[in-house]
């Protein structure tokens, strides 16, 4: 039988670090050692105070449907967690998602259109693109790579870009793939064009507990924000959660209203057990979030200074826990961002390097920028001296 498959499915790619960490695991069952850096999960076990919860909730009775959007507990603290942030959140604007990845996809099918315009700040997590094109909607990419990755000084950029014709923005700070912090000054500008031209904005915030003397600014606490700002986050990143399968989103009630319509009909909830093991994870775990905020930034110094002993020069982020190390001639950042110098492949390097030096990266395309390999640091200080040594032995650094 010959399958007539939907156009939206067949307009998109299997995600490409999936495909990264796929190949790894092939090698590894032919008993390949492999440093897989490409998967985007905190190496910790979640905490015991959480897992706790989790079987207490369990053994409580907590394994059946919940109410759609969430139960209410968990919806209270998360809005309380949201007007912390200085977001005016009420539970009833809160949905509970399978993930925050759920979130961000039931608030692009909400929004989106075919034809609708929605604006990219490359690089972009690999799942931005395929989730707009699932939806009919049109990219436009605002390139962030000649400013080390930082948007404030891209401001201008963006304004060329983004018009009255543009229905969404998706920003993520901090940001996978590169780490950065966007200032309060970038997200101020992208204040002003929001309301300019009547824009609304995806906040993916998913990595807001892992900044390095830094602190984040929600998008949605901004003047002129609150009314048009989608706030994305879970519990996979911060609470190393991320089997669970716990996220959620803040929105304008009349957003939710209709949302929730896709939610009730596709997941219907989120698991009951997990959700009172959430509640737990936002009011009790912040010891644990610091003791793997601290281990992340001493990995991420250690990588970036043995990079510099190999002479590369790769732009360090204050979030998150990823590096866009530049592949090719040109090692230094500035060079790499301008595009100066002869660039390798990025695609052809990441399958060289776990082919030849059996280390797992991903291909800066699959982000939107062609020429770096995405790097993450969620692996032990041991493992990550292991994969430069190997990258040098092979002459891939």
């Amino acid at each position: 039988m010959s399958f007539d498959f939907a156009a939206r499915v067949e307009r998109v790619e299997p995600s490409a670090t999936l495909a990264i960490s796929n190949k790894a695991s092939e090698l590894e069952a032919e008993g390949v050692d492999v440093v897989d850096l490409s998967v985007g999960a905190p190496d910790f076990p979640t905490p015991e105070n959480i897992v706790e919860a989790g079987k207490a909730a369990m053994d409580a009775g907590h394994t059946s449907y919940t109410p759609s959007n969430g139960i209410p507990a968990l919806k209270e603290a998360i809005a309380a967690k949201l007007r912390d942030d200085g977001i005016d959140a009420e539970s009833d604007e809160v949905i509970v998602t399978p993930g925050g990845k759920q979130a961000l996809f039931e608030t692009i099918q909400t929004l989106i259109d075919d034809g609708d315009e929605v604006a990219l700040l490359d690089p972009a997590w690999v799942s931005y693109e395929a989730m707009v094109k699932l939806s009919g909607g049109s990219l436009n990419r605002v390139d962030l790579a000649p400013y080390d990755f930082q948007l404030e000084p891209a401001l201008d950029d963006l304004s060329e870009s983004v018009s009255d014709d543009t229905e969404l923005l998706v920003v993520n700070s901090p940001s996978n793939p590169t780490g950065a912090v966007y200032s309060d000054a970038a997200l101020e500008g992208v204040r002003d064009l929001a309301v300019e031209h009547d824009i609304t904005v995806i906040s993916d915030e998913i990595y807001q507990e892992i900044t390095y003397g830094v602190e984040p600014t929600s998008l949605g606490s901004l003047e002129g924000m609150e009314d048009r700002t989608v706030t994305i986050n879970g519990f996979s990143k911060a609470y190393s959660m991320t089997g669970w399968r716990l996220g959620y989103l803040h929105a304008p009630e009349s957003l939710v209203s209709q949302a929730a319509k896709l939610h009730s009909h596709s997941v219907s909830c989120a698991v009951n057990f997990v959700q009172h093991a959430g509640v737990e994870a936002i009011q009790n775990t912040d010891e644990a979030v610091t003791e793997m905020r601290d281990a992340f930034r001493e990995r991420r110094d250690m990588l970036a200074d043995l990079f510099a002993e190999h002479g590369v020069d790769v732009p360090v982020g204050d979030g998150a826990f990823y590096m866009m190390l530049p592949v090719g001639e040109a090692q230094s950042a500035s060079e790499s961002a301008s595009g100066e110098g002869p660039r390798a492949d990025d695609q052809e390097w990441c399958a060289g390097a776990i082919e030849d030096a059996h280390v797992a990266t991903v291909p800066g395309s699959a982000f939107g920028s062609p020429g770096y390999a995405r790097i993450s640091y969620a692996a032990s200080e041991e493992r990550l001296r292991e994969a430069v040594d190997r990258l040098v032995e092979h002459g891939y650094l």
